[in-house]
């Protein structure tokens, strides 16, 4: 599985999932450390949501969105009938170039995409799923590329996403990649992947001549012993292969995701850093999160951002750098360096009140948050004949329901039916 992070979930309901070890899976925040989301900044169309008490923020044109989803294809919808497959072609001059922008009731603009490509994966991460793994989709539920490509085109064309990145399960189990990649890429958007690693060795130079920028990749450990019993695979070294490949064929920055986990790895974090440092990588140490299929999560067991700090600390001097943009993670610099590393802290720091992303599950359901307790299924239009009309309204009622905040550390906190595998980075 892969490190992941969030978004924020409807108002009611390749990692970064639960640990091994008992406890409850609805795990919990104390609320002075963990606010639902971000102060909101003045009426930027990308801050976070009005204070308490006040009303929520609709966005223009938001309710005649709404409506056109709910009723029938307005007119113009595209031809009737249209196949899944048609409309794949005819990539826009540049990602979201005159797009209308994607926007929720709380003013917040959606750019980045994160799409599912399977909900397989070769590893059977501790943290995340049983020893058995878990019931694959089946095949025929799975998007075709055709479809994948098409929604990517509706989501860069006609609604603003500039970047889209590639997770799953683990992505590279996904057959004919690259030439997926390759037709993604020409719709323009900045294009990411993120990988356990295993098979990028492989794969790592195909990927880039087809157009992808880069990626992110999971490492918890760099004892041979321990990645074997944390992931119950030992496949360590291809791992290390992969990063080394990554990074050869230009794909940069090459980012290292890891998920500190209390008395499992949290003894590695400066090392990990060390290595990163060592061969030109990003580290970046992501707390974990309430997504594994065990339901066994333990709120004890996360190594909070302040304490991956500390740890840093230790070793390194840490000068803050911000937060770029809308990314989750938080940026220290090394002091006397360029270098830099990133904490995502999804649970005790959250960033919902800036979240600009947006998800589309294998199985073509999407999600406007990691933790969202309701989908909107898209390949039902696909598959039933809509136009690209239909397709887009659907996609901005979506976003226009979506919440404040993924509310983790709530009293009435409730996780997702999708465990992290089935629902993607």
């Amino acid at each position: 599985m892969n490190a992941v992070s969030t978004g924020t979930t409807p108002a009611g309901g390749s990692r970064g999932g639960g640990v091994p070890g008992g406890g409850s899976p609805r795990g919990g925040v104390p609320a002075a450390e963990s606010p639902a989301v971000e102060p909101f900044v003045g009426g930027s169309p990308s801050g976070g949501p009005p204070a308490a008490g006040s009303p929520a923020v609709e966005p223009p044109g938001a309710g005649a969105v709404s409506a056109t989803a709910a009723g029938s294809a307005r007119a113009g919808d595209g031809a009737a009938g249209e196949s899944p497959a048609a409309s794949v072609g005819g990539a826009p001059p540049g990602a979201g170039a005159a797009a209308r922008p994607l926007v929720d009731r709380f003013g917040r603009v959606h750019t980045d995409l994160r799409v599912s490509l399977t909900d397989r994966c070769n590893l059977r991460c501790t943290y995340c799923m049983p020893a058995e793994g878990l019931a694959w989709l089946p095949r025929a539920e799975v998007l075709t590329d055709d479809e994948v490509v098409r929604l990517v085109r509706v989501a860069t064309g006609r609604l603003g996403i500039t970047a889209v990145r590639l997770t799953g399960g683990e992505p590279l189990l996904r057959r004919g990649l690259p030439a997926l990649v390759g037709r993604i890429a020409g719709l323009g958007a900045e294009l990411s992947l993120t990988t356990n690693g295993i098979g990028l060795a492989r794969t790592a130079s195909a990927l880039a001549t087809a157009g992808l920028h880069r990626v992110n990749v999971s490492l918890d450990t760099l004892r041979p012993e321990r990645y074997a019993a944390l992931t119950r695979r030992d496949r360590l070294a291809d791992v290390l292969a992969g990063l080394t490949a990554a990074r050869a064929a230009g794909l940069a920055p090459v980012k290292v995701n890891a998920v500190p986990v209390r008395g499992v790895n949290d003894d590695e974090l400066a090392d990990l850093l060390e290595f990163a440092l060592a061969h030109g990588y990003r580290m970046r140490f992501i707390e974990s999160m309430p997504l594994d299929a065990q339901g066994a999560w333990d709120r004890d067991r996360m190594v909070t951002a302040a304490e991956v700090l500390a740890r840093l600390g230790e070793r390194f001097e840490l000068v803050p750098a911000g937060r770029p943009g809308h990314a989750p993670a938080e940026e220290w610099r090394i002091a006397g360096t360029d270098a830099v590393v990133g904490v995502i802290a999804s649970v005790t720091r959250p960033f919902c009140g800036g979240c600009d992303r947006v998800r589309l599950t294998a199985d073509g359901q999407l999600r406007n948050c990691l933790f969202a307790t309701e989908e909107s299924d898209l390949r039902a239009l696909l598959r039933g004949g809509a136009g690209d009309d239909r397709i887009e309204a659907a996609w901005r009622a979506a976003v226009a329901r979506k919440g404040p905040g993924h509310a983790i550390g709530a009293a009435d906190f409730v996780r997702p039916d999708r465990p992290m595998s089935a629902i993607g980075g």
